[in-house]
């Protein structure tokens, strides 16, 4: 059995974590099960927030062995990518939306031996991104509006990952899809049915008393909705 089958992956984005005790936070999710990291990068410009850079990302590669996927969420990432290579990220995102043509940057990402991921906002239609599913490994699809956590699910983008399921079937690619963006325990499910790989979740990881019993609770409700799916 694969992943796939297996349900979706749990990958809790460590941006809403309490950066004061991160080890410590770090290491409860993993006994919680979860399968990877999302780390998201801003610089204020592209959206409206700043967090952290490629010394963050090192300081976590030596927290965990878990793989780390870094969302950047900023203005011109191909200048930064191997920054970020080489602290320790297993793949890098970048958006859609800075590109008229994603395909270079997604090649100079796979160059550096890293995974080329693809993010699409929430507002950014589908047909953006569909003709280069092939250079891609991961396709992370926003459910909220980039730079702030705790925002509402918006359930409008499953039928982005929907499509992006068919086209995956259809043209035999294996790219995986991400969704990011108010996950939590009522909305995993339907994210889940909708064909998603990797479920990213902040706040209600992290806000939670025990975030790996949250961890080890999203992989429940979103595989048991899977399977009741099928």
């Amino acid at each position: 059995m694969n992943d796939r089958d297996d349900g979706p992956r749990i990958a809790p984005s460590v941006l809403s974590a309490d950066f004061s005790r991160l080890a410590e936070q770090i290491r409860a999710v993993e006994r919680g099960g979860a399968d990877c990291l999302h780390l998201d990068v801003m610089d204020g410009h592209f959206v409206p927030n700043l967090t952290f850079g490629p010394m963050i990302v090192e300081a976590i590669r030596r927290l965990t062995e878990l793989p780390l996927h870094t969302h950047l969420m900023i203005e011109e990432p191909h200048r930064y990518l191997e920054q970020f290579v080489q602290a320790g990220s297993d793949s890098v995102t970048v958006h859609v939306e800075l590109y008229d043509d994603p395909v270079p940057v997604l090649s100079r990402i796979r160059d550096l031996g890293v995974r080329a991921g693809l993010t699409l906002n929430p507002d950014t239609p589908f047909e953006r991104v569909e003709p280069v599913l092939s250079a891609v490994d991961l396709l992370l699809v926003m459910s909220v509006n980039p730079g702030f956590g705790g925002q509402r699910f918006r359930p409008e983008v499953l039928g982005k990952v929907t499509r992006a399921v068919d086209v995956r079937a259809r043209e035999g690619l294996s790219f995986d899809i991400h969704i990011d963006g108010g996950i939590d325990e009522t909305t995993a499910p339907a994210a889940a049915r909708a064909g998603v790989d990797v479920l990213v979740a902040g706040s209600a990881v992290f806000t939670a008393p025990d975030p790996g019993a949250m961890v080890a609770t999203l992989r429940r409700v979103a595989r048991a909705a899977r399977n009741d799916g099928r």
